[in-house]
């Protein structure tokens, strides 16, 4: 009888801490797939995209422009006088100048755009996954590209990004 005790004693202490385990196990999210595949990640960085490559296309012909103004002041260079020629030089180098601060301007506003979608995007994120773990009764949500090998059965991300669809259509970017 005295066994029979012990054994059950055993087997429910063996019961309670495997659900305790269960209870504490980290779920994890990709981050990174939840930010580039929701529809407001997709709408963010196709308008992104259409932006920084218009922006370069744009570049490109001002380049093209300085570029064939070069030549025809090398060209001219047996024609013109000194003083011509060093003041369209001047003027060259200047062009040059402001297409540089305009490329890093579109490159530095792309940038800040993309930032801030991104933290758009987290802000919304937040509340969802702190309403999913209330919901499930989880603990702890880890970020996957910190993860060195997990359980497939712990990823959350397909659910979290359905949420996020839901929440968050699009995010203004003008």
């Amino acid at each position: 009888m005295l066994t029979k005790k012990f054994f059950t004693t055993i087997i429910l202490f063996f019961l309670s801490t495997n659900l305790v385990v269960k209870a504490d196990t980290p779920y994890f999210l990709d981050f990174k797939y939840v930010l580039n595949n929701s529809d407001a990640g997709k709408k963010a960085q196709t308008f992104l995209q259409n932006k920084l490559s218009k922006g370069l296309d744009n570049l490109k012909k001002k380049e093209k422009s300085i570029q064939e103004s070069e030549k025809k002041i090398i060209q001219q260079k047996k024609i013109l006088s000194t003083e011509d020629y060093k003041n369209k030089v001047k003027e060259l180098r200047s062009n040059v100048s402001s297409l540089q601060k305009e490329r890093n301007n579109l490159l530095e506003s792309v940038a800040k755009q993309r930032t801030y979608a991104r933290n758009e995007l987290l802000k919304a994120l937040n509340p969802i996954i702190k309403d999913y773990m209330n919901e499930k009764k989880i603990r702890m949500v880890v970020d996957k590209k910190s993860l060195l090998l997990a359980d497939e059965n712990l990823d959350i991300t397909k659910e979290i990004t359905a949420k996020l669809n839901k929440k968050l259509k699009s995010i203004k970017l003008n």
